[in-house]
């Protein structure tokens, strides 16, 4: 047997009650969201773009499909890893993706601070607020799922 072969605890079964509580985030950072009165569509494209950065295969197919049924485009989904390069995207959604990339990948003090100013010009205290609680919680289920090698299951005809 290879390492990769080696089979993986799913820490999220084994460790319920951790999980849950990781659950409560989820939906404590759900209400924030909702009282800063960011756009759902938003969300699922900040979960979209923390998954692709993270790789986590079974979150973006989770997200993915949350989009599309919220009425994202596939347009924007597809150019979502290089959204800098186009004009499909507000300056509020910018601001997010900015901040949101920021979070995850943790760049430098001086490039995290240009990041934040430049996430500020377009998003008050509780966005910015709940922008980065929606990146560190995607960060931490893509990390659940990435540990406990969770994959995506084929989508059923019509999904």
């Amino acid at each position: 047997m290879t390492t990769s072969d080696a089979p993986r605890v799913l820490v999220d079964k084994q460790s319920r009650a951790v999980y849950r509580a990781q659950v409560a985030v989820a939906v404590a950072v759900r209400d924030a969201v909702e009282k800063a009165g960011l756009d759902r569509t938003l969300v699922e494209l900040l979960n979209v773009r923390v998954s692709q950065i993270n790789g986590c295969a079974y979150c973006l197919d989770v997200h993915v499909r949350d989009a599309l049924k919220g009425g994202e485009t596939t347009q924007r989904l597809a150019v979502l890893s290089a959204w800098r390069e186009t004009d499909l995207f507000t300056e509020q959604e910018r601001a997010a993706l900015t901040l949101a990339e920021s979070v995850t990948l943790l760049p430098s003090t001086y490039e995290q601070d240009r990041d934040y100013a430049e996430a500020r010009q377009h998003l008050d205290d509780d966005q910015l607020s709940a922008v980065v609680w929606v990146a560190i919680a995607m960060n931490s289920f893509n990390r659940i799922s990435i540990v406990s090698r969770h994959r995506p299951r084929p989508a059923r005809e019509g999904s």
